[in-house]
């Protein structure tokens, strides 16, 4: 089926999957950090400091995934989105009224939780089950939610802040949050596939079993890929985190580094298409060892360079590793362990990439007030991802292997 043929008869369902995806912008990394610099400011913290609040609060939320993740086997994916960005409203009025750094500690938990964690798992986890010989082109097309979000809203908001108070700019988010409800149930009036036909029509993973978190986690072989899961969640947030500290080191403006995110943006989207269509083509399994090799391109990149256009190509390279993360490793586990039990699996694996993106704030903002730059560290950073991308070779064989077999036994 080709792409536009498919866009065309799943519209309504793919809208709700970019819709949701879009709405996960207020809790992802590089829209709270656009609110960076004014939070330091009023509450006196040094970066590390403020990394530490960000850890606590995201490690709170990526531990609540493991459970509340679960959810979305036994929930429409309509009633259980409608309750998550309800919360994420609430959230984002009470960051509007906070008044200690030890609330700050709160209110990310919430923003990660419902923003980062639950709306994009709802997205994935829908995608991945409602569509099996179109997942990649079905998860390529949500996620051009994401990148929707990562081009307007962080100009859109650095140009707010300059004239408006950071606080009313959250009322701002609420407000739109609150708009996105009855678009969202306007688009999934019908659910495409309902809860007792999914069951029927569930695929089958390795050994050709339903496996349940359970069975998961007995599995060395998912331990051995955390890693490569979740290095874009460690180092795609700390990139983000630290825009401000990156432009101060670099000598740009704030609004320099954001008007590279649009380069960010597009190579994404163009990633997370391109790779869709090869998943349905090759599978997800072979590609995920290749979503580091970018990104480490583009640290070493951005770790070398104070120009403007070769930060544009960093920014780029790291786009190809974010496009191809986020398409990839959703349909990774559909392909491997089957469908049946998607949600609770992917919560476990949604909690370790929202644990991940819990330490790389933490571990730059403590290697800053320690005396080594963001862009010092980067480079470091690239020969982990590359051999991390080495590793995942190994894991991705033995895997690959079970599925070759299992195929032409069926």
């Amino acid at each position: 089926m080709g792409l536009i043929f498919f866009i065309r008869e799943n519209a309504r369902w793919l809208a709700a999957g970019m819709l949701l995806t879009f709405i996960s912008s207020f809790g992802q990394t590089y829209f709270i950090s656009i609110f960076a610099s004014e939070i330091q400011a009023e509450f006196d913290l040094s970066h590390g400091e403020w990394g530490s609040l960000y850890f606590f609060g995201t490690m709170a939320s990526g531990f609540l995934m493991i459970w509340a993740g679960g959810m979305a086997d036994h929930f429409r994916m309509r009633t259980l989105a409608i309750v998550v960005i309800l919360t994420l409203m609430m959230v984002c009025l009470i960051m509007s009224t906070v008044t200690s750094w030890w609330m700050l500690v709160f209110v990310i938990f919430g923003l990660r939780f419902t923003g980062q964690g639950m709306t994009s798992h709802i997205a994935v986890v829908a995608m991945a089950r409602w569509y099996v010989k179109s997942r990649g082109k079905a998860l390529s097309v949500a996620g051009i939610g994401y990148s929707t979000g990562e081009a307007i809203l962080p100009m859109l908001f650095v140009g707010l802040l300059a004239s408006g108070s950071w606080r009313n700019l959250w009322v701002v988010v609420a407000i739109i949050a609150g708009l996105s409800i009855p678009i969202f149930m306007w688009l999934l009036k019908q659910e495409r596939i309902p809860s007792l036909i999914s069951k029927r029509n569930d695929a089958l993973g390795m050994n050709g079993l339903h496996w349940t978190r359970m069975d998961v986690i007995k599995d060395w072989r998912f331990w051995g890929l955390i890693p490569v899961i979740t290095v874009t969640s460690i180092f795609g947030t700390a990139l983000f985190f630290q825009q401000v500290h990156l432009a101060n080191i670099k000598d740009l403006a704030h609004q320099d580094i954001v008007q590279l995110f649009p380069v960010y943006t597009i190579t994404t989207a163009i990633a997370a298409i391109i790779s869709g269509l090869a998943i349905d083509r090759w599978g997800a399994v072979q590609l995920l060892p290749l979503i580091p090799i970018p990104m480490a391109a583009g640290f070493i990149v951005m770790g070398q360079t104070d120009s403007k256009g070769l930060m544009a190509i960093g920014f780029m390279l790291v786009g190809l590793t974010g496009g191809m993360y986020g398409t990839v490793q959703g349909a990774f586990w559909a392909e491997v362990y089957g469908t049946r039990f998607i949600g609770a699996i992917k919560a476990l694996a949604t909690s370790l990439m929202v644990i991940g993106s819990a330490i790389g704030p933490a571990l730059t903002g403590w290697g800053i007030d320690a005396g080594i730059t963001f862009p010092q560290q980067m480079t470091w950073y690239a020969v982990y991802m590359l051999i991390i991308a080495t590793w995942s070779i190994f894991v991705v064989t033995c895997i690959w292997q079970n599925l070759k077999t299992n195929n032409a036994s069926a």
